[in-house]
């Protein structure tokens, strides 16, 4: 039996939101997709774990050849992953894919949904994932999304056990089963039974496949040819998935085109089982709604009756329609297929419409100028423009006339990505029952147009956007945020105080509000910790900024770990971090303005380190808290000369899988450990290397990697690095994050030292997570520990075994 618990559902009937502007451009071809769309009434919602899990090409063929409503769960928002085109990490990574999926699904027609399930990192079994995530939790939002789509057909991405791989793979086909069979059960979560009911799916897949070396498909399974090309859009599902699975760029998931036939698999899971079609058995026409002969017979007049070049001649038909269809019993494809009729109305009378800003970000609270616009570019129709929800318009639309209103707008909450408001847990977003599911805010800044077309009336929502014109990019939109009154910006979210130092933090205060002038800040007191001052007096200007200094100093080296803020109006501060990337839109969102004060003992003679860029970390910055001054390096001015000048040398991750120069550069490095320098190379995953060797000595990199951050370490304690110029001792693995490390090192040559052994539980010691060897005067390290995760959460016992690797060894 599942554990039954109360939980409050609020229905929104807008469920999915894409990242595709609502402006209403729509060029025929489309508009003819819509139109036969129009005549299916089928659902398939595809169940996976990550952002980059989907099928692409199976999803566009679903929602653009057989004209499905398709959407796609993605149980987390990758936030555990690495990325491939920045040093962003954690929440920063998840919100990012979060826009690189709904890129995607802009161009591939799927939905997007999500759970609150936190990315919390690579988990090798689906019961430690359970253990993250809750399973209880996790399923009861896959029931609740389940009931809410009505997918005819669930299709897993991955089986439930160890061919699946990543625990959360198999996590993710575990609970598609379940929910599978909970959401047709009124007995199980019966409080959303109030806004949705019970759904039985048709039937539950398994889209097989040939992935990490392991063929999962068969001649005997289910076999569907998406191979197909479209005359409408001029491509290939193939050639559209090709492009939509490129948008995963922080994951390096740029795909080569296909083109002709292309086979599917897939294993039946649960339900009926079908032989011939995955929609064997469904209904997906108007037949499954009764008192329909009216409009299927009216949608196939008004696609004959279809004229690209005068597509408003099907507005009046069109209306009809809608008023048909708003009579049918069934209210899931009533809601459906009146929102699809009014997208295609919209478009056939060419009416855009648009609500921009001068800036790209206003205060909360306070009244800022949003210039509406919208334009009916097609002749022969009447559209009037009664009204916004700013306010009466009452104005006949010209043929072809951009009509423009400035008003005054105002937002009474912050626009913080929903999942973001509360502390998440390591395995879980805190959020609101009424947001599952939503891929972004479902609230947020918008204006709504009213319009009377032909004497009809119809509702378009859109939202409001900052619009620039870049001399490069072109004509940019990017979602406005609606800020703090006060906020205030850090160096950095970790002060590091090593041997009892005294730290000076520089504290940047914002005032979005230029009404308000004065602001009292207090500064709660920690625990082991003088912090001076207690608060602060914030009075304003002309600037809207002002520096202020606070001092922090550990009572001793063993000061419990504190985390210092700031609170104005009874509110901890918030910071205001923007993301981004030419290929998604402009992310904002405010985590709060805490530092995390940590103590501890480190000798350290290292004052100088050149970086090599590899795919991104933090570790520059994370090096500048206890002194170290790093220099990044250019590939194409090394010379042993040049770097001789610096401590050791620190190659980024990934660095021989991403640069083209990586075998030249590893000759150069291995001299310059020669003649008597220090190179510490970080990870690298086992594909695509550049280089045939990375060290003096070879090595193979393996896929094997410990992922339970409190395994224990076995180290040999007699290592010169691991004794000297810090005492390594079991404390300094203590705090770690995520994951000890990945991708360690195999086949390893007898002339490395391997100072340490580490093992998830269950397994055998490893002892390819750190490899070190003297060369010539000088020494190299490999590690596949996970430093780029350790050193920007300030781990102590991470900083002392790093700085030990980058210190020069006694050669004899």
């Amino acid at each position: 039996m599942f554990k039954k618990i109360l939980f409050l559902f609020f229905f929104i009937s807008s469920f999915s939101i894409t990242a595709k502007s609502q402006h209403g451009n729509m060029p025929a071809n489309e508009i003819m997709i819509k139109l036969q769309k129009l005549n299916t009434l089928g659902s398939v919602l595809y169940f996976a774990a990550h952002p980059d899990d989907e099928n692409t090409r199976l999803i566009a063929w679903l929602a653009q050849e057989r004209k499905y409503r398709t959407g796609y769960l993605s149980l987390t928002r990758g936030d555990g992953g690495q990325n491939l085109i920045g040093t962003d990490q954690g929440i920063d990574l998840g919100l990012i894919r979060t826009q690189e999926l709904l890129a995607a699904r802009s161009l591939d027609k799927g939905e997007q949904f999500f759970s609150s399930a936190y990315d919390f990192g690579f988990s090798k079994t689906y019961t430690e994932t359970f253990d993250f995530w809750d399973k209880e939790t996790a399923l009861r939002e896959a029931v609740w999304i389940i009931r809410k789509f009505r997918p005819d057909v669930i299709i897993n991405r991955f089986p439930p056990d160890k061919r699946g791989g990543h625990g959360h793979h198999q996590a993710s086909a575990i609970l598609a089963h379940e929910a599978y069979l909970a959401a047709a059960d009124p007995k199980y979560f019966p409080e959303q039974l109030s806004t949705v009911t019970p759904w039985r799916a048709k039937r539950l897949l398994w889209n097989t496949a040939n992935f990490g070396g392991m063929n999962n498909t068969s001649e005997d399974q289910l076999k569907i040819n998406i191979g197909a090309y479209s005359p409408l859009l001029g491509e290939s599902y193939g050639e559209i998935a090709a492009r939509s699975r490129s948008q995963h760029k922080s994951q390096g998931f740029g795909a080569a085109t296909s083109r002709g036939n292309s086979t599917e698999y897939f294993e039946h899971v649960a339900g009926d089982e079908a032989h011939g079609d995955i929609m064997e058995g469904v209904t997906t026409s108007w037949d499954r709604v009764s008192g329909s002969a009216d409009i299927q017979a009216l949608i196939k007049l008004i696609i004959k009756d279809f004229n690209p070049t005068e597509p408003e001649q099907s507005i009046t038909r069109l209306f009809e329609l809608r008023d048909l269809v708003k009579g049918i019993n069934d209210i899931y494809w009533q809601e459906q297929k009146v929102k699809e009729i009014e997208d295609i109305i919209i478009a056939c009378a060419g009416i855009w419409i648009d609500v921009s800003t001068k800036s790209d970000q206003y205060p909360v609270n306070k009244d800022f100028e949003v210039l509406l616009e919208a334009i009916a570019r097609r002749p022969n129709i009447a559209v009037k423009l009664l009204k916004t929800s700013l306010g009466e318009v009452q104005e006949n639309l010209t043929t072809n006339v951009n009509w423009t209103l400035s008003k005054q707008y105002r937002s009474s909450q912050i626009t913080q990505p929903y999942w973001l408001e509360k502390e998440h847990s390591l395995g879980k977003f805190d959020v609101k029952p009424a947001d599952i599911g939503y891929p972004s805010n479902s609230s947020r800044p918008t204006v709504t147009f009213t319009f009377e077309i032909d004497g009809k009336i119809l509702n378009r929502t859109q939202d409001i956007q900052y619009r620039i014109v870049d001399p490069v990019r072109g004509e940019i939109h990017s979602p406005i945020a609606i800020v703090p009154t006060l906020t205030a910006e850090l160096p950095s979210s970790i002060l590091l105080s090593t041997n009892m130092e005294q730290k000076t933090i520089e504290v940047m205060f914002y005032r979005h509000d230029e009404n308000q002038n004065n602001f009292i800040v207090d500064i709660p007191q920690l625990d082991g910790w003088q912090i001076s001052p207690k608060r602060i007096n914030l009075e304003f200007g002309k600037e809207n900024n002002l520096v202020k200094q606070i001092s922090v100093k550990p009572d001793n080296s063993n000061s419990p770990i504190g985390s210092l803020s700031f609170q104005w109006n009874n509110e901890t501060l918030k910071s205001i971090k923007t993301i981004d990337y030419d290929h998604i839109p402009r992310v904002t969102w405010f985590p709060q303005a805490t530092v995390n004060c940590k103590s501890f003992a480190l000798t350290n003679t290292v004052k100088t380190i050149g970086y090599l860029s590899g795919a991104g970390d933090m570790i520059p910055q994370s090096l500048n808290e206890i002194g170290i001054d790093v220099t990044s390096l250019n590939n194409r001015s090394l010379s042993v000369a040049s770097l001789s000048q610096y401590d050791a040398i620190i190659v980024g991750v990934r660095y021989f899988n991403i640069s083209p120069q990586a075998s030249s550069t590893q000759k150069l490095l291995m001299n310059y450990v020669n003649q008597g320098g220090v190179v510490l190379v970080q990870y690298n995953v086992n594909t695509k290397l550049s280089s045939d060797q990375i060290g003096p000595y070879p090595f193979a990199i393996s896929r094997d990697r410990v992922t339970e951050e409190n395994a224990i370490v076995e180290y040999n304690s007699a290592d010169l690095a691991l004794k000297y110029p810090n005492k390594i001792t079991p404390l300094d693995f203590e705090g770690w994050v995520q994951e000890r490390g990945l991708y360690f090192a195999d086949k390893i040559d007898k002339r490395y030292r391997t100072p340490l052994r580490i093992n998830d539980k269950d397994e055998d010691p490893n002892n390819g997570s750190l490899l070190i060897t003297n060369y010539g005067k000088g020494k190299f390290v490999y590690t596949s520990l996970s430093f780029f995760r350790q050193l920007p959460a300030g781990v102590p016992g991470a900083y002392r075994l790093f700085v030990n690797l980058l210190t020069k060894e006694k050669v004899n």
